[in-house]
């Protein structure tokens, strides 16, 4: 009886924890369908109306396209450049590769004002403006991190003799990559691709500091919208963000296993 007592309150524990985390997700969700001018919570009533409403803000519109976009070219870039870094990282040795480590991970370090203020400074230095790359360039610099911590966990149990083997059967090193190595560590790759989608689309520290009055990312026209303005259509637009991100959390998970990956450590 007395173990089940510490079991029964992890439980409680665990559940209080999980309610606490997506009781702002809950209160953000329903008081998007509320018929008020206002938000309120919990709703007076339920309609889609202001879903519906997000049609007559075009700015809304083309600052989420803006955001899928450069969360786009973040993912494909910091998958690229993380997935080449882990390579690196873990099957070779060279000078200064502690060095490497820590500064690849060193953005997870660094608060996100900081780095955005840096950025800001840099790209006045080098004279580049605002631009839809200036964005792409920030976001890759935060989301590599993620991209190498997934791809690494997937290359650490890979045995190469599979490779070996290829290449000694004629295969190119690029071709037994592509052929052999690439399709073991797919999942972490994906899983790494996906998650610099969503820190890049969901990113507001950084992004704050390089948008214009013309390149305005979604999260910083929310952020903007709601100095001026407090009605409901910011819960619908955040609902449709929540919504997005955790389909694609589901994705990976459910299709990629990102579960597994991190358990071939444990092994």
């Amino acid at each position: 009886m007395s173990k089940k007592w510490p079991k029964a309150l992890l439980n409680l524990y665990v559940w209080l924890v999980f309610i606490f985390l997506m009781a702002p997700v809950i209160v953000i969700l329903l008081s998007s369908l509320t018929k008020t001018e206002y938000i309120v919570f919990p709703p007076k009533g339920i309609t889609f109306r202001w879903y519906s409403e997000l049609l007559n803000h075009p700015e809304f519109i083309q600052s989420f396209w803006l955001s899928v976009s450069v969360a786009l070219g973040t993912a494909i870039l910091s998958t690229l450049i993380g997935t080449l870094a882990s390579i690196a990282v873990v099957r070779y040795e060279f000078k200064g590769k502690e060095a490497v480590i820590q500064l690849t991970g060193s953005p997870l370090l660094i608060p996100s004002v900081v780095l955005g203020v840096a950025l800001l400074q840099f790209y006045s230095w080098i004279g580049l403006s605002t631009s839809p790359l200036a964005l792409v360039i920030g976001h890759i610099i935060i989301t590599i991190p993620f991209v190498m911590r997934l791809v690494v966990a997937s290359l650490v149990g890979f045995n190469r003799s599979i490779e070996y083997a290829a290449m000694n059967l004629g295969a190119t090193p690029i071709k037994a990559f592509f052929h052999i190595t690439l399709p073991v560590i797919r999942s972490g790759v994906l899983a790494g691709g996906i998650f610099a989608f969503i820190t890049s689309f969901d990113d507001l520290t950084v992004a704050l500091f390089i948008v214009s009055t013309d390149v305005v990312t979604l999260p910083v026209r929310i952020f903007t919208y709601m100095q001026y303005q407090y009605d409901p259509i910011i819960t619908s637009v955040s609902s449709v963000m929540i919504v997005l991100t955790v389909v694609l959390m589901l994705v990976i998970e459910k299709v990629l296993g990102v579960g597994k990956l991190f358990a071939v450590n444990k092994k």
